[in-house]
């Protein structure tokens, strides 16, 4: 059965050639004009991954995102006219993962997608090793896609979740943000690495006692990030 894919775009133009590029490479598309439609579309249709427009009429896809991220882990693309760092910012804030600014190439829009659903996908399938990964009171479950801390569970996004299970996994070592963005996001051509630090931020706020003072993901200048601890 082929994946769909909703997008939410209030720009009929520009969301029938999106229409058009993911239908010729074998997606269902659902479309919606606004962001009350889009919700609807969501819970009807229950799409494999989101392509939400920012400025829309009735709920913008900052208030889409938020709605979706909290009743699914599925792919959320953001697509917007403004190239302002803030509003990449609250989007990945919000549980986006990743950010396309208009003018967008289309080859550059069918890479992204296929590169999240291939990698939600891949890491949606029980996975046979580091299952469960535990340290002190955080747990850190790949198989049920969870975090918990002090017996508490805490809602992570999808991304979110993979570059902690990736960090965790190698415990210890100091890993490049390079490193990070070719593991998680799976391609260099389009990618931007200070998405990274951005989900890096919004993890330590959810495990952290202290984010200014991490105990479990430290800062290494220079490098990148090390996830700090040995697993029980």
């Amino acid at each position: 059965m082929n994946e769909k894919i909703l997008i939410v775009e209030d720009e009929k133009e520009i969301a029938h050639l999106i229409r058009d590029y993911l239908t010729a490479s074998n997606y269902k598309v659902i479309l919606a004009e606004d962001g009350e439609a889009g919700l609807e579309a969501f819970e009807k249709e229950k799409p494999n991954l989101a392509i939400l427009d920012i400025m829309m009429p009735k709920k913008d896809g900052f208030e889409v995102c938020r709605n979706i991220r909290a009743k699914s882990n599925i792919p959320i693309l953001i697509l917007s006219a403004k190239k302002e760092d803030t509003d990449k910012i609250i989007g990945l804030g919000l549980g986006a993962d990743d950010y396309i600014t208009k003018p967008f190439s289309p080859r550059e829009l069918i890479a992204r997608v296929q590169s999240q659903l291939r990698r939600f996908n891949e890491l949606s399938v029980t996975q046979t090793e580091n299952e469960v990964l535990r340290f002190g009171d955080l747990t850190i479950d790949a198989t049920a896609y969870t975090v918990t801390l002090k017996d508490k569970v805490v809602a992570f996004s999808v991304k979110e979740f993979e570059i902690l299970h990736f960090m965790a996994s190698h415990a210890n070592q100091a890993l490049t943000r390079e490193k990070i963005f070719d593991e998680i996001w799976g391609y260099n051509e389009y990618g931007d690495i200070n998405t990274v630090t951005v989900h890096v931020r919004k993890i330590r706020e959810k495990i952290e006692q202290d984010p200014s003072k991490p105990m479990f993901i430290e800062t290494v200048w220079g490098v990148g990030y090390k996830f700090k601890g040995d697993p029980q």
